[in-house]
């Protein structure tokens, strides 16, 4: 076997039994309720809740995708900056409020908060619903980001395309996260920042020194980007500026509302270390910015790939000794595990609290039960997902993803600061929504931009923010009617001391 895949190996196998040891980590109290099981007790300080949020939200799949995008589209890969930058202000704000709402309340989801704020069963199941089906696909492409780097490493970890490694990968992963819950991605995400960290130093040290600095390495990439078959720069077109604003502003938007950023939020012990982590986070955007720019360094490097997601792993075997070329890859793979694990507990907290609840004779350690089996169950879905759809396709179901969960934006944001929506109009500018982000997508290809034609002119722009845009006007005009019509409301079970610090 080579360094890099012995190297590799022990560092895996390092984190697996990491992962099931957690189970006794920091533990006050019986796995065998959604306090201690989903969130580790709510008892995260400032250090620890910093390594699980960064990653949770800086996936092995970003570690992928960000340079494979510059190496293929120039200087649109760079949205990641500034959507992780705009993003923690609005966290800081929305995210520290709903911490303070939850800890009294015990919510687990944003469907919890949104049955009680708005009295209304039917909203509550399509939120939750949302969540839990953006949640596959997004655990499915952790799963394509590893096999590219099983692709990579060859030998045994490429047998059967990858899919072997994959599976008992995944597999051990499901084990340790039904064991130790939430403490077993925060305790690896000490390692896997560490690695990623180091990693992608060395990385940017490695390509300074070897492709004459950066000045050669733009000279280099954008003579590469302009002799594409679709030809791209170093710099965005006008033509381009609001569709990169747009994606900027609705990535920004949705990335917090999904169900595992939530789940690590919520596991954080006060308000106080929710609003330091997002004053802190933006290091990370840092690290992402260095990312992207090794995309333009694959141009330089003479990498010639059809699929652009082996640009990163085929650098670093190019760059690095052998030996930590299989730091490099295992620091992609650990980083798919974390957010893997944290994705999986996030959409079993959203069915077990939100779908089969109903079902519970002892609400909490029935809903524990329940949310474990869920997770081992919504694993193996994401894992069956990657083995028979092809990865374009894993790619374009994400996009969806992204889409849809943006439509629980005006329920659940919107809905920590006002009540004046009707919960029937939130429900109809949900299908609005949905319908148009669905629509938009697949007439694009499942692409980013979408050429809005309107009063004579077109407007290039994200889809998923054009989709949000349509369901809060269905919501407003739905509720002037239904108002007006004197259509009952649910009752709001929140009161305004319940929001305070």
């Amino acid at each position: 076997m080579r360094a890099s895949g012995l190297i590799f190996g022990l560092l895996v196998l390092a984190v697996t039994i990491l992962g099931f040891w957690a189970s006794r980590w920091r533990r006050h109290a019986t796995l065998a309720t959604i306090d201690e099981w989903a969130f580790a007790g709510r008892s995260f300080g400032t250090v620890v809740a910093w390594f699980l949020i960064g990653g949770d939200l800086y996936t092995a799949y970003t570690f992928i995708a960000v340079p494979a995008l510059a190496y293929a589209a120039g200087a649109f890969a760079f949205f990641a900056v500034p959507y992780t930058i705009v993003v923690y202000p609005f966290a800081i704000v929305v995210l520290a409020r709903f911490w303070s709402l939850s800890s009294k309340r015990g919510y687990a989801t944003a469907a919890d908060f949104v049955r009680e704020r708005f009295g209304d069963r039917t909203l509550e199941i399509l939120i939750a619903l949302t969540s839990m089906i953006s949640i596959v696909p997004y655990i499915a492409l952790q799963l394509v980001g590893m096999k590219v780097v099983f692709l990579q490493l060859g030998g045994a970890f490429a047998a059967s395309d990858g899919v072997l490694a994959l599976t008992v990968s995944f597999l051990l992963l499901a084990a340790y996260t039904y064991t130790s819950g939430l403490r077993a991605p925060a305790l690896i995400a000490f390692i896997k920042d560490t690695l990623i960290y180091l990693t992608i130093i060395c990385a940017v040290v490695a390509v300074t020194h070897l492709f004459g600095g950066w000045g050669g390495i733009f000279d280099a990439a954008a003579k590469g980007l302009a002799s594409r078959p679709k030809p791209a720069t170093l710099t965005l077109p006008h033509t381009l500026y609001f569709a990169y604003s747009s994606l900027v502003l609705g990535s920004a938007f949705a990335l917090f509302i999904y169900p595992h950023s939530i789940t690590s939020v919520l596991s954080a012990k006060s308000r106080l270390v929710v609003q330091r982590n997002m004053a802190l986070l933006p290091i990370y955007s840092l690290l992402l910015g260095f990312l992207a720019l090794l995309g333009f360094a694959g141009i330089a490097a003479g990498i010639h790939v059809k699929n652009p997601q082996l640009v990163v792993p085929v650098l670093f075997g190019q760059i690095f000794p052998d030996w930590f070329a299989g730091v490099a890859y295992a620091a992609i793979v650990i980083g798919a595990l974390v957010p893997a694990a944290i994705m999986a507990i996030g959409g079993a907290n959203t069915f077990a609290s939100n779908l089969a609840r109903e079902f519970s004779p002892a609400r909490d350690f029935a809903e524990t039960r329940t949310a474990k089996i869920t997770t081992l169950l919504i694993c193996i879905v994401a894992l069956l997902f990657v083995i028979f759809i092809q990865p374009q396709f894993a790619i374009g179901f994400q996009f969806l993803g992204g889409a849809w969960i943006l439509q629980i934006f005006p329920a659940f944001v919107l809905g920590l600061y006002t009540r004046w929506f009707h919960p029937k109009a939130l429900i109809l500018g949900w299908v609005a929504g949905i319908a148009a982000g669905t629509y938009m997508a697949i007439v694009t290809q499942f692409t980013a931009n979408y050429p809005l034609h309107l009063f004579g002119g077109t407007l290039i722009g994200y889809g998923p923010f054009y989709a949000l845009i349509l369901n809060l006007l269905v919501a407003v005009v739905a509720t002037w009617i239904l108002n007006a019509s004197g259509v009952a409301r649910g009752t709001d079970a929140t009161s305004a001391a319940d929001y305070a610090a």
